[in-house]
């Protein structure tokens, strides 16, 4: 029997993004062992990858853009016609209408997957990104959607938001690996503990409602808080430590949390996170403190694999305990892993995943 044949088309350089390498990038592997070959596509190239994020550039941020452009023309016309399925992860392009999209779709005819792990189609209410905003076209999520020959989303959220849109949705969680990259475990200790978040600079302002509450905690107990981001948040606290992060030392980053956080607030946006930074947590033998806010209520099994926050005093009561009970740690911190391995994990949901190209 021939082998099938994929082309992924992806946003960012590869292994830079959390959602692209654990949604898209940890599962090829699992096609060559099920006989599907593939080929993927960043639209951002690495050089570009590097000052998209920082200020100025604007030439080589423009090029790029350019640059990307006219690779996705080149593939479309001279590559995606000899491939069976096309799998695009967000969107085949940053900015501007789905014509990528429509013409793989319907002008080729090819079975496109569509894969998100966001509430993209929400556009963002931030004044200082209004024209940037209008140019991302959100509204075309809907219509990608619609064109898909199966849509693969993260969370229930998300899904009843495709369903709308396609029936042939499917949930996939973000998922890690616990043989190759999340599989080394939590020595939990005594002393010199550390509380601590993993994330991107766009989530970095969901940690300003934990400040008086750390704050308050550093006056009776001594422990350091953590960040791990792409961007340093200078958090006014009495113990902060601040890592930038590296995808090569990840886990061994996590590893020096005791305990992680996910604070969120409560709006259309957030329901649509996929609680990954749980997942690392948990992988990784860390129980974790949360808001009750979208999948975090699935993920955290309140008193069992963590706790889920609604107020301040929640917060401090909480991470109190965790801080003052080593034993708690370590019983929580190995429910989340067992609890990883049986949902969030790649062997978990490699089957799901190859079925996607049937």
């Amino acid at each position: 029997m021939p082998a099938k044949k994929v082309f992924f088309l992806v946003p960012y350089p590869l292994g830079t993004a959390p959602s692209q390498r654990f949604r898209v990038e940890l599962f090829l592997p699992e096609l060559a062992k099920n006989n599907i070959r593939y080929r993927i596509s960043p639209f951002i190239d690495t050089k570009t990858g590097t000052v998209l994020y920082k200020k100025g550039h604007l030439f080589l941020k423009m090029w790029g853009l350019c640059k990307g452009f006219l690779t996705r023309w080149w593939i479309l016309f001279f590559r995606i016609p000899f491939y069976d399925y096309v799998f695009i992860h967000r969107e085949a392009a940053p900015i501007g209408p789905p014509v990528f999209e429509w013409i793989i779709a319907r002008f080729f005819r090819k079975r496109m997957i569509y894969d998100f792990d966001d509430a993209i189609w929400i556009p963002s209410t931030s004044s200082a990104n209004h024209f940037i905003n209008r140019l991302r076209a959100s509204w075309k999520v809907k219509y990608i959607c619609k064109w898909a020959y199966k849509v693969t989303v993260g969370n229930n959220y998300l899904q009843d938001y495709a369903k709308t849109f396609n029936q042939n949705s499917i949930r996939i969680p973000t998922c890690v690996n616990l043989e190759n990259g999340f599989q080394n475990i939590k020595h939990h200790k005594e002393q010199n503990l550390s509380v601590g978040w993993t994330g991107s600079h766009s989530t970095l302002k969901y940690l300003n409602e934990l400040i008086p509450v750390i704050n308050e905690l550093q006056r009776h107990l001594d422990f350091n808080f953590l960040v791990i981001a792409d961007k340093n948040p200078a958090l006014p606290l009495k113990n902060f430590r601040f890592i930038p992060w590296n995808a090569s030392s990840e886990q061994d980053d996590i590893l020096k949390l005791d305990i992680g956080v996910m604070p969120l607030v409560e709006d259309a946006w957030s329901e649509g996170k996929c609680g990954f930074k749980l997942i690392q947590y948990y992988a990784s033998g860390i129980p974790a403190v949360a808001s009750p806010v979208g999948v975090n209520k699935i993920i955290v099994e309140d008193a069992v694999t963590g706790f889920l926050c609604t107020s301040r005093d929640d917060w401090e009561i909480s991470l109190k305990k965790l801080l003052t009970d080593k034993s708690l740690r370590e019983q929580m911190g190995m429910a989340g892993r067992e609890k990883v391995n049986k949902d969030y994990s790649i062997r978990s949901q490699a089957a799901t995943f190859i079925q996607l190209f049937s």
